[in-house]
């Protein structure tokens, strides 16, 4: 008895379906690398960017630098560092935006805060921090520093206040240094402005930093469980597939069973086309 051979047309399907199972793993593999890609990025680097004063913020601070330093004849200046990379992100002072105070030949004496603020990723076990210090030029003693500088969180500028709000800290800090300056010693108090005609603006808020540095953690749990939804989707086709390729079979095998007991039918109908017979 002949066997059935499968058809040349289905030989050719089955290769493509498989051709095109192995592309769809691959485009899925590709995905799951760059979400896990992501993700181990963002856990390997900082937190968020350390955000420096508004246009607003400095815009402000500067006229009101300018009357203490004419009034006081004390330059007074403001630095904002990123901890981790040592990068000036701000600098100002009663001469300027992008003035600093320190080395300047038109600032004899001057008197500047500097804040060094770094965010940390959410797997190291250090916190954000902030580093506050109050500089000043070599005639102004580092008693009359600390002084300042221990006033500053008097005033509510802590740690915590400029790792919330770095630029919005390191100008309310500089408009402070004509009061501390006052209270330690170091000149006359500033002249006092004319009396606002408006509120001043409320705070910022600061807002949640719920997801600062766990973005990438989200999106690889993300790609993962797309993966997962992708593998079971393929399962499932795969597996729908191999049961039609199954019943495909076995339906080729009824068929070619029925066709060998007609054969063998029509042979015994006709002795003619058997050995016996002829």
């Amino acid at each position: 008895m002949a066997t059935a051979k499968k058809p040349g047309g289905q030989q050719a399907a089955v290769a493509k379906a498989n051709q095109g199972t192995w592309i769809v793993w691959v485009v899925v593999g590709v995905a799951v690398l760059c979400c896990v890609g992501i993700g181990v990025v963002n856990r390997s680097g900082g937190g968020d960017d350390v955000l420096p004063p508004t246009s607003q913020e400095r815009g402000d601070t500067v006229p009101i630098l300018q009357r203490s330093s004419a009034s006081q004849g004390i330059c007074y200046g403001w630095v904002l560092r990123d901890f981790y990379e040592y990068t000036d992100l701000s600098v100002g002072s009663n001469l300027g935006e992008g003035v600093a105070v320190e080395e300047n030949a038109a600032c004899p004496r001057w008197v500047q805060v500097v804040a060094q603020v770094a965010y940390t990723s959410e797997s190291s076990e250090s916190n954000d921090f902030a580093r506050i210090t109050v500089e000043a030029s070599d005639d102004v003693s580092a008693t009359a520093q600390l002084r300042m500088q221990s006033g500053l969180e008097r005033l509510g500028l802590t740690e915590d206040a400029f790792v919330d709000e770095p630029g919005w800290a390191v100008t309310r800090a500089a408009v402070s240094l004509p009061l501390l300056a006052a209270e330690a010693g170091l000149v006359e108090p500033a002249a006092t402005p004319a009396a606002a005609t408006a509120d001043a603006p409320p705070l910022p808020d600061a807002g949640s930093d719920l997801w600062r540095d766990r973005w990438g953690y989200l999106l690889a749990a993300v790609g993962l469980l797309l993966f997962t939804a992708l593998l079971f989707a393929a399962g499932f086709w795969q597996r729908g597939r191999q049961r039609r390729e199954e019943a495909q079979r076995q339906a080729q095998a009824e068929a070619g069973m029925r066709d060998f007991r007609v054969a063998r039918q029509a042979a015994a109908r006709d002795p003619r086309r058997t050995p016996e017979g002829r």
